[in-house]
């Protein structure tokens, strides 16, 4: 569909059209323009271009692909796609040939300058100077030259409001179409919403609409705050949503602006698929509201160390814990990084180390989340491949139907949905470097027959091809499963074993580990480098006792939040802890509780005879009963022998009461008639540390 419409954007929204038009033709006469006559302006020299480009590659960056997709929109439409800096100079370009051409001719080319000081009213230049986006439709164009063009063109701000460049979308003001514009505009902001992810990814980002069903469209608006409940930052669809400005909304909390903080905020996301948040203004106008908050991509957390998350890195980040003294010059060892204080990791680091660099398949044993991967990004890191590819593959979150080309690749319509070309799989990736295959035990019988080819001959040979290619690997592999067993039931093939098995190490569980403390302060150094907090006596004491089935992994996500809910305190207490974990360790006490045999002199009330509601015991009678045994300073042993004081009695009911519903500690609260705060904290103070 053509048109020679011109729907009212930018300020023509505000001001008529025409006047808008004419406004930006004053200035063109004023700076001294000729209307019939086309400036001769030298393109910028090949090297200021490139220092130009250089200056502006995140833009480019950021821009780049969305250029690619619409340009897939526009293609064979006579049109081109212009990229410029803040300055209006042409940065890149792409667009049909011919047009390219004919758009060449009045320098409509990277190197040149479209501000209005050099070309007039253009939607470039224009755009740059209102700050909104704007279309300019051949003969609005101040420079008769530029007639045959029809223009749109959305500035691109970062987060803080500051201009960055423009997108533009020129063609044959013949060949307009009205929609042109709306892909722009929309280009624009999903480079600027890029943009924002990309400045605060360690942060927390609102998405909002006042209807749920435009959260994640390019409609939505999305706010940066800060730990302390700062806006930080926002992108253009928060600022038009809100009626603010930039600066107005900076000067803003969340608390101000919404009426609520970030612990809530913590709160009310720490389950997924949680419902949106309806949150309101002043105003009354109220919104949806949802949280994401991607966790810092540079070090991978898990206890064991701090290592950078990219393959191959030439050395691995420098811890930022427990460092002593200037950094050594030698680039640092992962495997020595990775020990902390723990034996039986002390005793696995020293077998790896001897053979390093020997050609020795490494076998990685071990529990859900206790660091296989790391361990083996850590050895990558020492050993001689460590410039060459890093690549992981997890064998059981790949489709069965999609493992065999996902690890050999595949020619070009080896299959249904292949792309076109083709495609390299993951063992040519690591060609020269480390190739990584996690959950090992997962991978189907007859890939496993395909892999054990691949290691025996040093080559592969990609679906729907004959042609064999030669691989130079290092191959690592882990697995939580028994793979004796798996042999014994014929489910994974022997010979693969011995050949993956050249030396066998166990990661010991978290509860099997004597370092849970330096763990705990790395991982929180980690997550607030300028403040990290410490753990207060309760949440150690839950630490120490807890079972942890998660392991690390499930240890720096309590943590991760814990960081983030206690911004601005020392220590971490159990209120900042979220009620999942709460209920799951006040679960695993009373399931320990229930397992002990009780001592004969306990009296211990059926849970079913317990009243619907009672009131909690008396605080002076407990704090008295407290206070004698503190006083006598009789060891915890000693007192047992001359019998239960109230709290103790107390504990043991609530361990019951427990156990009899399963750990549930809501159940639990509600059959007692005691608050969960309450359980919680009794609980604590028992297994904690006795004060003499």
């Amino acid at each position: 569909m053509s048109t020679t419409s011109n729907p009212a954007l930018g300020l023509a929204a505000v001001l008529p059209r025409a006047e808008f038009i004419e406004r930006s033709h004053q200035r063109s006469s004023g700076l001294g323009l000729s209307r019939s006559e086309q400036r001769e302006l030298e393109p910028m020299v090949r090297s200021d271009l490139n220092l130009a480009r250089e200056r502006n590659q995140r833009l480019y960056l950021h821009a780049a692909p969305v250029m690619h997709m619409l340009f897939e929109q526009i293609v064979n439409t006579e049109s081109m796609i212009v990229l410029t800096d803040a300055a209006g100079t042409i940065l890149h370009s792409v667009g049909d040939d011919d047009f390219l051409a004919r758009a060449d001719k009045v320098a409509l080319a990277p190197g040149a300058n479209w501000a209005e000081h050099s070309r007039g009213t253009n939607a470039i230049g224009t755009a740059l100077f209102e700050g909104s986006p704007t279309l300019i439709h051949g003969p609005e164009h101040f420079m008769h030259a530029n007639n045959f063009l029809t223009c749109s063109a959305a500035p691109i701000f970062d987060p803080r409001g500051n201009m960055l460049g423009v997108l533009d979308v020129t063609g044959d003001h013949r060949s307009y179409h009205q929609h042109t514009m709306g892909l722009v505009r929309m280009s624009a902001r999903m480079i600027e919403n890029h943009w924002l992810s990309d400045d605060y990814n360690n942060r927390l980002r609102l998405h909002f609409h006042s209807r749920a069903e435009f959260i994640g469209t390019l409609l939505e608006g999305i706010l940066v705050v800060g730990p302390d409940g700062k806006l930080l930052g926002a992108n253009r669809g928060a600022l038009d949503l809100l009626g603010l400005s930039g600066a107005a909304l900076r000067a803003q909390t969340l608390t101000s602006l919404l009426g609520t903080s970030t612990a809530a905020v913590y709160d009310h996301f720490r389950m997924p698929l949680s419902a949106p948040m309806r949150l309101s203004l002043a105003s009354g106008q109220s919104f949806y509201v949802t949280a994401r908050f991607d966790w810092p991509s540079r070090p991978v957390v898990a206890g064991l160390g701090l290592l950078d998350t990219e393959p191959a890195p030439a050395a691995p980040v420098k811890p930022q814990a427990e460092a002593a003294g200037p950094a050594p010059a030698a680039k640092l060892s992962g495997l020595q990084y990775l020990r902390t204080g723990d034996a039986q990791v002390d005793t696995l680091v020293q077998k790896i180390q001897r053979v390093l660099d020997r050609d020795i398949p490494l076998l990685i044993l071990g529990e859900t989340g206790t660091g296989k991967e790391l361990l083996a990004r850590a050895v990558h890191v020492d050993s001689k491949r460590a410039r060459q590819p890093f690549v992981a593959v997890n064998c059981a979150s790949i489709p069965e139907s999609l493992i065999e080309a996902e690890l050999f690749g595949y020619e070009d319509g080896a299959f249904t949905g292949a792309r076109r070309k083709g495609a390299s799989g993951r063992i040519l990736q690591a060609n020269g470097g480390t190739l990584f295959l996690d959950e090992i035990g997962d991978m189907p019988l007859p890939l496993q027959a395909r892999l054990l080819r691949v290691l025996q001959e040093r080559s592969v040979t990609p679906l729907g091809s004959a042609k064999s290619i030669p691989v130079d690997i290092a191959v690592f592999c882990a697995t939580h499963r028994n793979l004796r067993e798996m042999i014994a039931a014929q489910s994974f093939r022997e010979d693969l074993y011995y050949r993956l098995n050249g030396l066998a190490v166990r990661i010991p569980a978290l509860r099997e580990r004597s370092d849970l403390d330096a763990i705990v302060r790395r991982i929180l150094l980690a997550e607030r480098p300028q403040d990290a907090p410490t753990l207060s006596p309760p949440v150690a004491a839950l630490f120490a006792s807890y079972h942890w089935p998660g392991n690390i992994r499930q240890l720096a996500n309590v943590l991760r939040t814990a960081a983030v809910m206690s911004a601005g305190e020392a220590q971490i207490t159990p209120a900042h802890l979220s009620d999942d974990f709460l209920e799951d360790a006040a679960a695993s006490l009373g399931r320990a509780a229930a397992a002990r045999p009780q001592p004969a002199s306990v009296a211990v009330m059926p849970v079913q005879e317990l009243p619907a509601v009672a009131a909690e015991p008396p605080a002076a009678s407990l704090q008295q009963a407290e206070a004698a045994m503190r006083a006598s300073r009789i060891p915890l042993s000693q007192e047992a022998s001359l019998g239960q004081t109230l709290e103790q009695a107390e504990i043991e009911m609530i361990r019951a009461a427990l156990a009899a519903v399963g750990g549930n500690i809501s159940a639990a609260s509600k059959q007692l008639g005691i608050s969960r705060n309450t359980i919680y904290r009794k609980l604590h103070w028992n297994a904690g540390p006795a004060e003499g």
